[in-house]
Parts: C-alpha cells; sequence; structure tokens
C-alpha cells in the first residue's frame, strides 16, 4: 500500500524522483512502471501497472454509453501515459501532464493507498488548508465517512 507525503521537485526536463519508499513498494509487487493520467481533481493520479490494467478492466464492463462513463474515459484513458522508474528511481512527466496539474518545480507525492497522486505542492497546501478551516466542509466528510461506515 502506498501511505504518506513526499515533497520532491521536477526537473528542466520534466522528471521527477518517485520517493523511495514508493519505489519499495513497486518493487515488492515484481513491478517498475506507473500509469500517470488525469483525473477529476487537479493532480495526476499514478497507478502501478497492473492496478491501473484491472481499473481499464472495471471500466470496459461499463455501460459504452453512459455519459459519467464517457466522461471518466476521455479524462482518465485518453490522459494516461506509461512511465518507466529509470535506474535512479525517477520517472519522466509528459509536458500535457504537467500542465493540467500546473506541476513546476516542488511537487507532493501523496500515497492513496492501492495508487498514488502528484501535486503541485502550492495546490496541495492550499487544499489542506481550504479543508482545514471549513468546518461546515469537514462535518460534511465526517458525516459522509460515517454514511460509509468509516
Amino acid at each position: 500500500m502506498f501511505r504518506g507525503q513526499y515533497v520532491h521537485t521536477i526537473d528542466g526536463k520534466g522528471r521527477t524522483s518517485l520517493p523511495s519508499r514508493f519505489r519499495e513498494v513497486l518493487r515488492a509487487r515484481g513491478e517498475s512502471q506507473l500509469v500517470l493520467t488525469t483525473g477529476l481533481d487537479l493532480c495526476l493520479i499514478a497507478y502501478p501497472l497492473r492496478e491501473w490494467e484491472a481499473f481499464e478492466q472495471r471500466l470496459a464492463r461499463l455501460p459504452q454509453f453512459d455519459n459519467v462513463v464517457a466522461t471518466v474515459r476521455r479524462l482518465c484513458v485518453s490522459g494516461a501515459v506509461e512511465c518507466e522508474v529509470d535506474r535512479q528511481g525517477r520517472i519522466l512527466i509528459a509536458a500535457s501532464l504537467r500542465q493540467h496539474a500546473a506541476l513546476e518545480r516542488e511537487v507532493i507525492w501523496a500515497g492513496m493507498g492501492r495508487n498514488l497522486e502528484l501535486w503541485s505542492r502550492s495546490r496541495f497546501d492550499k487544499l489542506r488548508r481550504d479543508l482545514l478551516s471549513d468546518q461546515a466542509r469537514r462535518q460534511e466528510v465526517a458525516r459522509r465517512l460515517a454514511e460509509l461506515g468509516l
């Protein structure tokens, strides 16, 4: 499982290091590739290749002409790029993906369990500040988690 948050940088060529803890998780799974894609939030989502393939299989079983399913395909599948983790533990992030997530110098890798998110540090920090300063939103999240049994 991918857990934790790590601050890293992106170099001028669009490369960033995958945190060593996350590389260990990939290695333990026998994988060396991530699939990076866009989603509903202004960040990138990174899946180990097998996790991504399972997601695509679940998506393929959904109704083709459902508008929500089509939207997810347009955002996630069409934006997906396979990225090899190199010997130095780096991945190259396509310019279109960097643009979508407004990735510049500092980024945050956030473990999300089975997948990762890659955020602009300033966007992630703002998201966190906004959530923590909004009592009504925090209560809404707590209420929904209780509904889900957490």
